[in-house]
């Protein structure tokens, strides 16, 4: 089964779940900056949900890219993370709307938690679906980055309740620590294609 299909579909929903986000972000009455510092909450969770997207957007294409074919569970486990990062401008809102209180900033912890285990299922899926010949199963190594993430959005959710910006830190955080360039797949294709010219 090609994978121009998966692709397309799922630019396409990452790019209405960015859309729907920016549309949350209401017009302030008045043109004093009273108004503005009072929206700041949501602007600054719409700024942290954007990068967490982009960085799906990012990834996802990469992953896709190192993908040799795709199955039915490849379908599936995309799918499943497309649904989890389609929450994000519910818990990105409802947030930001309530001014990062524990019980919102714990929820969108655990929606962070339920993509990042998501896409870790992908890539599996893939790798699976690849075989021992898989790119991106050479690629991903150890994959510290994948594994430390849920982790930090575990102990985000647990802080929300008793220090709920301690929590918005570790969102941040783990936003800083994927958005430093991750050329490990692109290494891998470009080594494989270099092999099957040889």
């Amino acid at each position: 089964m090609g994978k121009n299909r998966l692709e397309a579909f799922s630019d396409g929903v990452l790019a209405i779940i960015i859309t729907i986000m920016v549309l949350e972000l209401k017009i302030p009455v008045g043109s004093e900056i009273d108004t503005l510092v009072a929206m700041l909450p949501s602007f600054l969770s719409y700024v942290l949900s954007f990068v967490y997207v982009g960085i799906y957007w990012n990834n996802h294409h990469h992953l896709i890219h190192a993908a040799g074919q795709v199955s039915g569970s490849v379908l599936w486990s995309n799918l499943n993370l497309l649904f989890w990062l389609s929450l994000f401008p519910f818990s990105t809102a409802w947030m930001g709307t309530n001014h990062f209180e524990p019980l919102p900033t714990a929820v969108y912890g655990f929606v962070l938690f339920m993509a990042a285990i998501s896409y870790h299922l992908l890539q599996r899926c893939i790798m699976a679906t690849d075989g021992c010949s898989s790119v991106l199963r050479k690629a991903i190594g150890s994959d510290w980055k994948g594994k430390l993430s849920p982790v930090l959005y575990l102990t985000a959710i647990g802080l929300s309740f008793v220090f709920h910006w301690a929590a918005q830190f570790i969102y941040v955080a783990v936003a800083l620590m994927w958005l430093v360039p991750d050329k490990r797949i692109e290494r891998a294709m470009q080594s494989s294609q270099t092999h099957t010219d040889l």
